[in-house]
């Protein structure tokens, strides 16, 4: 969502063949050189929360004047069709945990917009000047509109807009929908060479058909000094560093503030037609923010030999719990988190390699996150979890599919007990 771009259509990149392409070559690496050297295990520091709303309130409140503003006026910038206004008209807690974001047709209207009498009103709210922060995990869960021309975001400025401007600032998109595309969102960079459509992001697009505005999603991204990593739902779908800018320069090294808006119309989405319907609501569930980059994302269970879950024994979170097979029941100790610094997440902990071993049969674990390779996986599209430092696979010991089978490492042979989907 540009502050000031002449145009707005991103063109989503297909990053599927670059992604086979690292793999390939990080495994051969693995393969024939020795395994980086890791330091002992040690109890990772705990994400700190520095930005928290949950939107608890009463019904047809406003929100925290502490944590947000309101920006308001029209954009002729973007063509869009809205009047953005303060007060609860267009921006109110529903008392259900809620914040909920009106998009209207006014009839009469009362605002005047670049196109002359404002055919509708929305919100778009900021923390500039109440918040800031470079680097960590931004989070929100949310269920987008539905119709023609509408144009949710949740998305990032420099907080040195105001001497630089943009897109020297900087902007990072975590989620863009267009009404038009109402199963995809989209995650994008914008900088001096790289601003409006020349943006750099790609799409993601919700499988079976399923629309954003059915159900709540989460949105995130993970960002750290020289990269960003876009997820929905825990499922990392980009990740952007300087290689990707072409010889421009990266501003994404400062504090950014956070926006959240429903903007109507506008270039990249176009008019609303006789088919879209008013009101339509972004509901958003929380924004929440920590300094951690790697972010906690949503669990999924991870499904494997004999139909059986990945599994911490006995739901137990201490240092050394062993991850095995057991049969799938929905559970904490079944929810795990791909994150986009390579690790699996359950309770707290990373799956990791007992002892940083690399031998065939060594035992896989849980323990204290602590960035070491024997924490390190990679989820490939042919179903196979390896560990690159050992140049191992995830495998069922034995093969067997009994409850309470132990995972370990061992050579990657494509068999049955050795394929895994998260789901």
């Amino acid at each position: 969502m540009s502050a000031s771009p002449p145009t707005r259509r991103i063109r989503p990149l297909a990053l599927l063949a670059a992604a086979v392409l690292l793999l390939a070559g990080w495994l051969q690496q693995s393969a024939t050189a020795a395994p980086a050297a890791v330091t002992p295990h040690a109890a990772a520091a705990a994400a700190t929360a520095t930005f928290t709303d949950d939107f608890n309130g009463a019904a047809g409140s406003a929100v925290d004047g502490s944590k947000w503003g309101y920006e308001t006026g029209d954009n002729v910038n973007n063509h869009e069709r809205e009047y953005y206004t303060s007060g609860t008209h267009n921006a109110a807690l529903d008392g259900q945990g809620d914040l909920v974001i009106t998009a209207r047709k006014e009839n009469p209207a009362n605002y005047q917009c670049w196109y002359g009498t404002c055919q509708y009103t929305s919100a778009r709210l900021s923390t500039a000047q109440k918040f800031t922060q470079a680097y960590g995990h931004f989070e929100t869960r949310m269920k987008l509109p539905r119709g023609q021309g509408m144009w949710p975001a949740f998305w990032m400025l420099g907080d040195d807009i105001g001497t630089v401007g943009w897109p020297n600032s900087g902007e990072i998109d975590v989620m863009e929908n267009v009404g038009f595309e109402p199963g995809s969102v989209h995650g994008t960079i914008h900088g001096p060479g790289y601003s409006g459509s020349a943006g750099i992001g790609a799409g993601y697009t919700l499988p079976g058909g399923q629309s954003f505005s059915d159900a709540f999603h989460t949105f995130a991204v993970d960002w750290s000094p020289n990269s960003i990593s876009w997820s929905v739902d825990g499922n990392v779908y980009e990740t952007r560093t300087p290689a990707d800018l072409n010889g421009n320069h990266w501003v994404f090294d400062h504090p950014f503030y956070i926006i959240l808006n429903l903007a109507v119309g506008g270039y990249w989405p176009g008019d609303p037609d006789g088919s879209t319907s008013f009101p339509q609501q972004l509901v958003v569930d929380y924004v929440h923010v920590t300094t951690s980059s790697t972010g906690t994302g949503t669990g999924h269970a991870i499904t494997g030999y004999g139909g059986k879950c990945v599994d911490v024994a006995a739901g137990s979170s201490a240092n050394g719990t062993a991850v095995q097979l057991y049969d799938c029941n929905g559970t904490a100790a079944q929810q795990w988190t791909v994150g986009s610094d390579g690790t699996l997440r359950a309770l707290g902990k990373c799956m990791d390699v007992t002892a940083a071993g690399t031998a065939n049969g060594t035992k896989v674990q849980l323990y204290d996150c602590n960035g070491t390779a024997a924490q390190q996986w990679v989820v490939t599209a042919a179903h196979d979890i390896v560990n690159p430092a050992a140049n191992k696979c995830l495998d069922a010991t034995g093969p067997s599919s009994a409850n309470g089978t132990r995972l370990q490492i061992w050579d990657c042979t494509g068999a049955a007990n050795q394929k895994w989907t998260v789901n």
